[in-house]
């Protein structure tokens, strides 16, 4: 563990490590934090990461997930990660879109959609690239999590059509593929996971299902939306961690409005079920407030808040004067962001098409945000050729050789599951989420 003490020294490492700088797009300035790969940068993959929200920064990947160094408790020591991604690749993080973390606009504007988002990330990627041509050449893998489920598809749709890019493959985390298969899948988890008792089961089959098809996600019938109020009350009202169910819930259960210092503390669970109705009422609360800051449910980013907001870190990492403080999600973006696509199909059949890029969707198999249910039905949806039936997969860790989880393969593309894992995998499992990441990069069996 590294101590304060020490905090100039490892600034140095780090930043030797991450070389810093900002793209302008159209008045915007994206930060992006780039980790040399510990084995041979010159010849190793480059990873573009993207975390998800939309509205929440990838720094929290390189911090909380895959980092060569992860922060801990206090705030400001930071200890070196064994399962760190940047071990066998590149690895660039990009705060997208401009709000969100240290990047900014000059008019302070927060507005945007998917479509512009795949834009500026687009061209974030080719500025890089021509700031640090010497890894042009690499080959490039696109990656994310969460709301990433539609940020990488689209974005990997306009860089696939760039000829001086080496995009080999691209890779989604417990991420969002289809708000309906999303939203019904869960249901189905919740049930299966004993949260529903068999009186509110009989309920929601009688007056969601006909015909032995259930629709949870925009059913019309009175009686189905007032079953599913319940299981809303019991998923984001009773206490349990929507980001991993057998996980305890951090601050405790009572998550709600509250101010804190002149900013209030709010939950968004705008990917995840009921996203429509829960987005409005959402928005209801937002606006009724002067300041807000957007803290994930059972989450806690304080560590990292105070880490990055340390002006002996701000100034080692070069941030602009024009930022603001560093929060892990920001309400503004997340309030005033347009999603376009229900789901990205045609994306994926597009990259599909192309019958030359690796593509894996993973999952961790406790979320219940991003719940590895309507991620796999979702494969299934995409209709591909099976290779592999689904079997486990294995991995070692100081144990021995132990069950990852489950995966089946088609051409072209994997849908994979990471045993006992939540929404964030490489936090939880690093061991097992180094072994997928190696293997997918490295194109080697699962």
């Amino acid at each position: 563990m590294v101590k304060s003490s020490l905090l100039n020294n490892i600034l140095e490492k780090t930043h030797r490590l991450a070389l810093c700088t900002k793209t302008c797009l159209q008045g915007c300035a994206l930060l992006f934090r780039f980790v040399e790969s510990q084995t041979d940068p010159s010849t190793d993959p480059l990873v573009l990461w993207l975390n998800g929200g939309p509205g929440c920064s990838s720094l929290d990947g390189l911090l909380s997930e895959h980092g060569p160094f992860l922060i801990q408790g206090d705030g400001v020591s930071l200890q070196y990660n064994p399962y760190s991604w940047n071990k066998i690749a590149n690895m660039l993080y990009l705060e997208s879109p401009a709000g969100v973390g240290f990047s900014y606009s000059d008019d302070q504007r927060y507005v945007t959609n998917d479509t512009e988002v795949a834009l500026n990330n687009f061209l974030a990627l080719k500025e890089f690239l021509r700031l640090f041509p010497e890894f042009s050449s690499n080959k490039l893998f696109l990656m994310g999590e969460s709301y990433g489920g539609i940020y990488i598809p689209t974005l990997a749709e306009r860089v696939m059509e760039d000829a001086g890019l080496n995009l080999q493959g691209v890779a989604v985390g417990n991420g969002l593929s289809s708000y309906e298969l999303n939203d019904n899948s869960l249901v189905f988890f919740t049930y299966y996971h004993g949260l529903l008792g068999s009186n509110l089961w009989k309920e929601l089959q009688t007056f969601c299902c006909k015909d032995g098809k259930c629709n949870f996600y925009n059913n019309p019938n009175p009686d189905c939306s007032s079953s599913l109020s319940e299981v809303q009350h019991i998923l984001y009202r009773s206490g349990l961690n929507v980001y991993n169910l057998y996980a305890p819930c951090p601050g405790g259960m009572q998550q709600k409005l509250s101010a804190e210092g002149g900013q209030s503390v709010i939950r968004d669970l705008g990917n995840v079920f009921f996203s429509q109705r829960w987005t409005r009422l959402r928005n209801q609360e937002l606006r009724a407030l002067a300041s807000v800051r957007l803290e994930p449910p059972c989450t806690n980013s304080t560590p990292t808040s105070l880490y990055l907001n340390n002006l002996f870190v701000r100034k080692a990492l070069h941030i602009s004067p024009q930022a603001l403080n560093w929060t892990i999600c920001s309400s503004e973006v997340n309030l005033n962001y347009r999603r376009l696509y229900m789901d990205v199909r045609k994306q994926y059949l597009k990259l599909l098409t192309a019958l030359k890029y690796r593509i894996l969707i993973y999952n961790g198999d406790v979320d219940m945000a991003c719940n590895f249910m309507g991620d796999e039905w979702f494969v299934e949806s995409l209709q591909q050729q099976v290779v592999v039936m689904r079997r486990p997969w294995l991995y070692m860790d100081e144990e021995g050789q132990q069950v990852g989880g489950f995966v089946k393969e088609f051409e072209n593309i994997a849908f994979l599951t990471v045993k006992g894992a939540g929404h964030m995998v490489p936090a939880e499992k690093p061991g097992a989420a180094f072994t997928v990441f190696s293997r997918f990069i490295n194109k080697q069996p699962y």
